[in-house]
């Protein structure tokens, strides 16, 4: 019997997330990247975060050596906020096979001190990655003229 025959409808569900063939020079420089030291992703990060007037939350996706798989936007925020859902950032990583992930966000304030809701976020996404099986290694916050925040380094991921 068919969904027809029963009066079903099936909904086609299509991912938000689309497959980006470097858009940029600099976002192909992340492909292959080790990703293990935070000061090293903040300077990968850098170019795609620091001069941004709004925040944007974004995620590097990193294969079973911890090299840079794949990159996702996750949001896009104000001048001092960007939602954040476990949902939206673990979606590409699962999507991609990813073996763990490092988020980033920038503030446009250019001070990379962490707020009560980024650690807030950054602890609700570590057991998110723990009950998924795609560990949340750290977290950036990325400020301005070289300054970045671990949270990882801060708080104990």
């Amino acid at each position: 019997m068919s969904c027809k025959d029963k009066g079903t409808r099936i909904r086609r569900v299509v991912s938000r997330f689309e497959e980006v063939v470097c858009e940029s020079s600099e976002l192909c420089d992340l492909y292959g990247s080790q990703a293990r030291m935070a000061g090293a992703v903040a300077s990968l990060l850098r170019p795609h975060l620091e001069h941004e007037t709004q925040e944007r939350f974004v995620a590097l996706l990193l294969n079973g050596k911890h090299r840079v798989m794949g990159f996702a936007e996750v949001s896009r925020g104000t001048l001092t906020a960007s939602l954040v859902h476990p949902r939206e950032v673990f979606a590409p990583a699962l999507r991609e096979h990813a073996a763990a992930i490092i988020v980033a966000h920038n503030h446009p304030s250019g001070d990379p001190e962490p707020s009560h809701e980024d650690i807030e976020v950054t602890r609700r996404l570590h057991e998110a990655g723990k009950i998924l099986g795609v560990p949340l290694l750290d977290h950036i916050i990325v400020g301005e003229g070289g300054s970045f925040t671990s949270l990882r380094e801060r708080v104990g991921l």
